[in-house]
C-alpha cells in the first residue's frame, strides 16, 4: 500500500478530533493503511505511537487538516473600489455563519482601480458542504468567487 501525505494528515486529525489522542505520523501509517484495507468485520488492532512531535510540526499537521477537511479555504474575488464594497461581501458571508480568519485587499491588481480590487478572504467552515453553501451565495450575490491555495 502506498500512502499519501494527506492520508496521514486526515489521519492526524480524526485521531485528534474524535478520540483525543495525539499520535505521530510514524504511529498513524496503521491507521491511514486501514482504510485501503477490507476489514469489516475482522478484528483488527492498529498500534498507536507517539506524542513525540515539537509544537510547530503539531500546528502544520493541524491547519492542513482543516484545510484538506473544507474547515478552512481562501476564496478571491474582485470588488468595485468603492464605500461599502466590503461590508457587502462581509455579510453574505456573516449571515452563513462563515468566520473571517484574514483578509488581503489589493488595490493594484488593475489600471482602473474602480473597476477591480481583489479581494481574498481566508474563512473558517463548518465543513465540505458549508463551504459550498458560502460559495454558491457569493455566486447568487453577484461576486465571482475563485478557490485559491490557502496559505496561513
Amino acid at each position: 500500500i502506498t500512502l499519501e501525505d494527506n492520508e496521514l494528515i486526515v489521519s492526524f486529525l480524526d485521531m485528534l478530533e474524535n478520540h483525543k489522542l495525539l499520535v505521530e505520523n510514524s504511529g498513524l501509517l496503521t491507521v491511514a493503511a486501514l482504510k485501503h484495507l477490507d476489514v469489516k468485520g475482522a478484528k483488527v488492532v492498529s498500534i498507536l505511537s507517539g506524542g513525540n512531535m515539537d509544537m510547530i510540526t503539531f500546528a502544520s499537521l493541524v491547519q492542513h487538516g482543516l484545510i484538506a477537511r473544507s474547515r478552512i479555504f481562501t476564496v478571491s474575488t474582485l470588488l468595485p473600489d468603492k464605500p461599502g464594497a466590503l461590508m457587502n461581501i462581509s455579510k453574505v458571508i456573516a449571515d452563513l455563519q462563515g468566520n473571517v480568519i484574514e483578509l488581503e485587499h489589493n488595490q493594484f491588481v488593475s489600471i482602473n482601480r474602480s473597476a477591480a480590487v481583489e479581494l481574498r478572504i481566508t474563512l473558517e467552515a463548518f465543513g465540505t458542504e458549508h463551504k459550498k453553501q458560502i460559495m454558491e451565495a457569493l455566486e447568487q450575490n453577484g461576486y465571482q468567487p475563485k478557490l485559491v491555495r490557502t496559505n496561513i
